[in-house]
């Protein structure tokens, strides 16, 4: 038996649908501007994939409801289609994700040409919904994220500019992905501000909704 220096962290992990087993989560990896049309608004063109980290801690499951994070005025939503990367090594399920993004934060990164982690990785930055397995969702699936009732983003899973088998694909080139890794897909067009007090609805159509509330801080 160990014995540690200071207790251990609690694993993240996610619930899956119809069963008791969860879903641990070793590290969360994202994909940046797989949408043209959300490439554009970004200010950017289609192009080939890159991608960006957060930790596994900055998962918010089970419904919970994130706080807002500290040094930003202007935090953003981006509802993504989420796969789990199972045993075998290939996506065994998926959820929908919000990435939640500082993003004054990560203007002034880009302007100085430094990491986005503080704004990307930040605390609770990761809200997801419960995984489903099995097959995902298919090209003509809506995905979509309203506030407060309102409709912000919406477009289709055959939207991505590069599909989740190829993102995986190119991940790979990367990194060593493993079981328990998420891989956030991208987000479509519509991404905007959000408030504290906001209630954030994230759909993908044969999946689980994700639902959860803007703490204040």
């Amino acid at each position: 038996m160990t014995d540690w220096l200071i207790p251990p962290p609690v694993p993240a992990s996610l619930p899956v649908i119809g069963r008791s087993a969860r879903f641990p989560v070793r590290r969360i990896l994202c994909v940046g501007q797989n949408y043209a049309a959300h490439a554009r608004e970004m200010g950017a063109e289609r192009a080939a994939p890159f991608f960006f980290s957060k930790p596994a801690d900055a998962l918010v499951a089970d419904g919970g409801d994130p706080a807002w994070p500290s040094a930003t005025a202007d935090l953003h939503h981006e509802v993504e289609l989420v796969a789990a990367i199972g045993a075998g090594g290939d996506i065994v399920g998926w959820a929908v994700g919000c990435d939640l993004t500082r993003r004054d934060l990560q203007a002034q990164a880009k302007a100085t040409g430094r990491p986005w982690d503080a704004a990307k990785g930040f605390d609770q930055s990761a809200p997801c919904g419960a995984l489903t397995l099995g097959p995902g969702p298919g090209p003509g699936a809506e995905i979509a994220l309203s506030v407060g009732g309102a409709r912000r983003q919406s477009g289709r899973i055959g939207d991505m500019v590069w599909a989740p088998d190829e993102v995986l694909a190119q991940a790979r080139t990367l990194w060593d992905v493993r079981p328990g890794d998420l891989i956030f897909t991208g987000t479509p067009e519509g991404v905007g501000p959000l408030q504290p007090g906001d209630r954030v609805e994230a759909t993908i159509d044969g999946l689980a909704p994700l639902r959860f509330t803007l703490r204040a801080p």
